[in-house]
C-alpha cells in the first residue's frame, strides 16, 4: 500500500511538470487524462484541462487585439508617408518640362507605387473597422452546400448534420469559410473535408476544414494569423488575421489544428455556439 502510494504521488509530480512545461513553452493545449485518479484529483485535473483551454483562448484574443493597435497606427504612419509622395508626382508628371522626358517614367513609377500602397491602406482599414455581429441562428450544412456550389471544381467531403444549426453573424461566418476555401485553391488543395466534433463546453462545437493543398511550414505556423504576414508573392496577409478576428467578435476561435485530419495536409479548427 505505502509503495502504490508513493507511485502515485511520482505520477502526480510528474503531471504538475509536465504541465508547467507546458505552459513555460506557451503551449496551452494540454490536456491530461483523469484515468486512475481519486475523485478530488479527477475534479481538480479535469478543472486545470479547462483553464489551459481559456488561457489559450485569452491569450489568442490579446494577441488580435495587440495586433489591431499596432495595425492602427502603422497604416496612420503610412497614409501620412504615402500621400505628400503621390500628390507631388502626380503634380511632376503634368509639368510641361516633365511630358515626354526621361523623367515622367520614373515619375510614374513613383506615384503609381505611392498610389498603390495608399490604396491598399484604405482597403484594409474598411475590411479591419468591423461592425458589431449581428448574431441569428443559421443553419450550418446549408451555408456550406451553398459555398460548395461556388467552388464545383474541388472534390468535397462533408460529414455535417443537416439540422445543425448554430448562433453567428451569417456573413461573418460565411466570409471566414470562404478565406479558408480561396486560400486552400491557391495552395493547389484539390480536396476539401468538413466535419464536426463535439466541444468539451456543451454548448459549443468544433468544425474542421481540412484540405490537400500545400502544407504550412514548421516555421510559418506561429506568424499564420499575424497581420500583413504571408507566404504568398502577391498576398496581402489580411485574410486569416481578418478571419480570426471574425471569429473572436462572435465568440468563437479560428486555430490551426497542430495535427492535421488524416489523408489532408492542412486543417483549420473553428469553435462555434450551438442555437
Amino acid at each position: 500500500m505505502v509503495a502504490w502510494f508513493v507511485h502515485h504521488q511520482h505520477k502526480l509530480r510528474l503531471r504538475a511538470h509536465l504541465m508547467q512545461e507546458a505552459i513555460r513553452n506557451r503551449d496551452f493545449t494540454f490536456r491530461m487524462p483523469t484515468h486512475g485518479m481519486f475523485f478530488g484529483e479527477r475534479a481538480m485535473q479535469e478543472t486545470l484541462n479547462q483553464l489551459g483551454e481559456t488561457i489559450r483562448q485569452q491569450v489568442n484574443q490579446n494577441e488580435v487585439e495587440s495586433w489591431e493597435r499596432l495595425t492602427r497606427v502603422l497604416t496612420h504612419e503610412m497614409m501620412n508617408a504615402t500621400a505628400p509622395i503621390t500628390s507631388i508626382s502626380q503634380s511632376l508628371m503634368n509639368r510641361e518640362d516633365v511630358k515626354g522626358t526621361p523623367l515622367e517614367d520614373g515619375i510614374r513609377a513613383i506615384y503609381e507605387t505611392s498610389k498603390h500602397m495608399s490604396n491598399f491602406v484604405v482597403n484594409y482599414r474598411k475590411m479591419s473597422e468591423l461592425e458589431k455581429p449581428k448574431v441569428s441562428n443559421v443553419n450550418l450544412g446549408a451555408m456550406i452546400e451553398d459555398i460548395r456550389k461556388t467552388y464545383p471544381q474541388l472534390t468535397w467531403n462533408i460529414d455535417i448534420t443537416k439540422d445543425l444549426t448554430i448562433i453567428a453573424d451569417a456573413g461573418m461566418l460565411r466570409q471566414v469559410l470562404m478565406n479558408l476555401v480561396k486560400n486552400a485553391i491557391e495552395a493547389d488543395a484539390k480536396k476539401i473535408d468538413i466535419e464536426t466534433e463535439a466541444h468539451e463546453k456543451p454548448n459549443n462545437i468544433l468544425l474542421y476544414i481540412s484540405n490537400d493543398g500545400m502544407p504550412i511550414l514548421a516555421e510559418n505556423r506561429q506568424s499564420l494569423f499575424v497581420p500583413f504576414f504571408t507566404t504568398k508573392r502577391s498576398g496581402s496577409g489580411i485574410g486569416l488575421s481578418l478571419s480570426r478576428r471574425m471569429m473572436i467578435q462572435q465568440g468563437g476561435m479560428l486555430e490551426l489544428a497542430e495535427i492535421p485530419r488524416q489523408g489532408y495536409h492542412v486543417t483549420f479548427v473553428l469553435s462555434l455556439q450551438k442555437s
